[in-house]
Order: C-alpha cells, then sequence, then structure tokens
C-alpha cells in the first residue's frame, strides 16, 4: 500500500446535499456575530446561504486566497486529458465571471495539491499549477505564472526550484512578501531516490524538505533556501503572514515515524528551527494526506490540524499571541470525530472560523464552529453533506470584510462541481444577508 493509498484510512460514506443551519427568528436580538458577548455563543445559530458558484459542472480543486481588495476563489475543470485552472472574484453581487489563468494536457491534477491565484498588493495577481516534468508517477514541477493585467494575459510560466530533478514538487503555499513580491513554500523531492510511488519514502532513499522562495515585483528571484529538509511526504503546507514577518506550517517527519506539526518564522532571512505547535505523538508510517491551515492578523495567529488518538481522528486548533513563537493549548473543534481537511480564518476579534469534514454514524459532512483563545466555542453548523472520499477534496474557508465564503467539492453521480456559500458576520447572529 502506497502512502497516498494510505492517507484515505478515514473516509465516510458518499453523500450529497447542502445542509443549511436553521434561520434565526427575527424575533431574536441583533448582535453582530464579529463582536458576540458571552451569553451569545452557546446559542450562536449562523444561517449560510447557498452563493451560485462561477465554475463549471466538470470542476473540482477549490482554493481560496484573500487580499485587502477580496477573495478570489480558484479551481480546476476538466475535459479529458486536458485540464484548465480558473478563477472568479468575490464582489458585492456575488462571483465575477470566471477568467483563465492557464491550461495543459500534462498537468498533474491531484486532489489534495491544488492549484491557486492570489492577488498582490500592487494589483498584480500570481498563479501557480503542478506539470508533469518525466514519466514517472510523482515527476512534476511547481508552475508560476504572473499577470498585470487583471487577469487577461499572463506571463510564460516558471518554476521557483532549480534543482533539475524530475521528483515532486508540490503542496505550494504563496504568500505576499511584505514591502515586495511574492514569497511561497512547497514540498520539494529533490533528495529522493525514487519518483515512481512512495512506498520508497524510507530514510536510505533520501526525504521530502520543505523550501522557500521569493521573487521581486519584477518577477526576479531573490532567494531559494531549505526550512526542513525532513517532513511528511504528501500533507499540504501553509502560511501566513504576521506582523513580526511570514509564518509556515506543516506536518513533520521523525525518524521514528512521528508525523506532528511544526512550525517555521522568517527572522532577519533566516528561517526559525522548526517546531512543534502540540507534541500529539502520532506515530504514523504513511502520509495521511492531512496538513495543517493557519491564519494571522497582525501577531495574532491561529492554527488548526488534524492527528489520530486512539485510533480515532480529531480535528484541533491553537492560538498564538506572539506571531507563533508559542502556542497556547489545543482546543478540540470535531463533535465525535473527524476526517481532519481543516481549514481556519482568523477573525478581527481575535476569535476564528474554523472548518472540518465531521464523522459521526458513518456520515460525513463539512463543518464549521467558531472558537477563541479562552477555548470557548459555538456549536457545530453544518456546512453542507460531503463525501469523505478523496474526491471530496479539501473545503475551504475564507473571510474579507463581513463576510465569510465556503467553498467545496460536490461529486453526484460521478460528476464533481464546485459549490459555494456565503455568511455575513455583521447580520443578527450571523445569519446570512
Amino acid at each position: 500500500m502506497t502512502s497516498r493509498a494510505r492517507g484515505l484510512a478515514y473516509h465516510g460514506q458518499p453523500m450529497k446535499g447542502l445542509i443549511l443551519a436553521g434561520a434565526v427568528s427575527a424575533g431574536l436580538a441583533t448582535v453582530s456575530a464579529i463582536q458576540m458577548p458571552a451569553a451569545t455563543w452557546a446559542d450562536w445559530q449562523p444561517t449560510i446561504a447557498s452563493a451560485i458558484a462561477p465554475s463549471a459542472r466538470s470542476s473540482a480543486q477549490p482554493q481560496m486566497t484573500v487580499s485587502p481588495r477580496g477573495i478570489l476563489l480558484s479551481w480546476v475543470e476538466r475535459a479529458g486529458a486536458r485540464a484548465t485552472l480558473k478563477f472568479a472574484e468575490r464582489t458585492a453581487t456575488g462571483w465575477s465571471p470566471a477568467t483563465t489563468v492557464a491550461a495543459g494536457d500534462d498537468w498533474f491534477v491531484n486532489w489534495a495539491d491544488v492549484p491557486s491565484v492570489l492577488r498582490l498588493d500592487d494589483g498584480s495577481l500570481a498563479a501557480h499549477w503542478l506539470q508533469k516534468s518525466g514519466t514517472a508517477t510523482y515527476a512534476y514541477d511547481v508552475r508560476l505564472s504572473y499577470s498585470k493585467d487583471d487577469g487577461r494575459t499572463w506571463s510564460s510560466s516558471f518554476t521557483p526550484h532549480h534543482d533539475g530533478t524530475q521528483r515532486e514538487h508540490g503542496f505550494a503555499s504563496l504568500f505576499q512578501m511584505p514591502g515586495a513580491g511574492l514569497g511561497l513554500v512547497w514540498l520539494d523531492g529533490r533528495a529522493m531516490g525514487s519518483a515512481d510511488g512512495h512506498d520508497a519514502h524510507g530514510a536510505a532513499e533520501g526525504a521530502m524538505s520543505v523550501r522557500y522562495g521569493t521573487f521581486d515585483r519584477a518577477w526576479k528571484q531573490t532567494s531559494e533556501m531549505p526550512v526542513d529538509l525532513r517532513v511528511c511526504e504528501c500533507c499540504p503546507t501553509t502560511a501566513a503572514m504576521t506582523s513580526d514577518g511570514p509564518i509556515v506550517a506543516y506536518r513533520n517527519r521523525s525518524e521514528d515515524e512521528i508525523r506532528d506539526i511544526y512550525v517555521a518564522r522568517l527572522d532577519n532571512g533566516k528561517w526559525t528551527e522548526p517546531k512543534p505547535v502540540h507534541n500529539d505523538n502520532w506515530k504514523i508510517a504513511a502520509c495521511p494526506v492531512n496538513g495543517p491551515m493557519l491564519s494571522a492578523r497582525g501577531r495574532n495567529v491561529v492554527l488548526a490540524w488534524f492527528t489520530v488518538k486512539d485510533d480515532v481522528g480529531h480535528a484541533y486548533a491553537a492560538f498564538s499571541a506572539d506571531a507563533g513563537r508559542t502556542f497556547g493549548p489545543p482546543v478540540r473543534l470535531d463533535g465525535v470525530s473527524a476526517l481532519g481537511r481543516v481549514d481556519v480564518a482568523l477573525l478581527p476579534d481575535g476569535s476564528a472560523l474554523a472548518t472540518w469534514i465531521e464523522f459521526a454514524e458513518q456520515k460525513s459532512s463539512f463543518s464549521m464552529r467558531r472558537v477563541d483563545t479562552s477555548g470557548r466555542m459555538s456549536p457545530i453548523t453544518g456546512v453542507s453533506q460531503i463525501s469523505g472520499a478523496r474526491a471530496s477534496g479539501y473545503p475551504r474557508i475564507a473571510v474579507h470584510g463581513d463576510e465569510a465564503v465556503f467553498a467545496w467539492t460536490e461529486n453526484v453521480s460521478d460528476q464533481a462541481s464546485i459549490k459555494t456559500a456565503a455568511l455575513s458576520l455583521n447580520a443578527p447572529r450571523g445569519s446570512a444577508r
């Protein structure tokens, strides 16, 4: 069994349909969801409204990024062997029309390792996707491109890595570097001994690493360096920008196969020694394909992740008030158990909206709850029923202004399509607009 197959150990049954949290009575007091008093937390019942997605029917791999201008949603549409990366922008009236970034017949399209589109501070757009570099199964590169005219035209693609190996390069996380251009981290398999499969991920074959690169505003590469030279092979990375600089998180891999979540910070141009957010001590001899997610505002940081205890999966969140130097105790998010695939978005008051796939009574659901630094939590809200199989991918949440946006993949009769929904954070008790 390969490591990617082992990542399917926690799956629910395929399901379909949208569950929306119940509407709140108009007679209840008006309370902003962004600034909830203590008495409101226990009975917060947000109403999440379905929003027409901008994608075509044959679409999957949703990703959302946030800039001062708003939320971008990207996805991949398939037509036979051809894959097309598209994106749309959230507006006051819904999603903008879809815009095409790039397309190819030689892409590596994966349920967990997804492309992205990010708007930078100067208004330009950066995008990434994965493209095959050889005939071996896992021989592929991270390809980058940029647009200076709001997506109408795009540059020729290029790579942030220059090792020349036909190995895995993926799970990239893009972010704005302060006062500069693009920063990103990715998983880099240049030291691994095989690109034919993940059975060869033993220490003797070399290890997967996390690497970091930057580009200036003229798109000249200004750095490439390692962050950690031994990490889990196929769990997504995540990055966020604090007022002290970038912080990244990923699943580590110790010599004795402990695979806990680690963080590192860029300090004076160098990456700090990576350290665990919490010593879960999850020992697993294969990659669970379940990465963490970060969100930051100023020096406040929240991190969500998945781990397994006593053969049961759970989702957790932890907060930091010092830009990720230290984290508070973990807060369990799920009600019964979780399949993971977490996401999280920090709110202006320091609390966060966290999402994950809940698994209970042999059913899986895309779930959300609000949590704060004291460990206080709202009840769990079901965003949608969702398949626990890999085809459902990673559901997403993003927050901009007074709106939280959700995106996920629905599979009906083997047809994948992106679904989106929205929650107004300034409406009475979080009801939808």
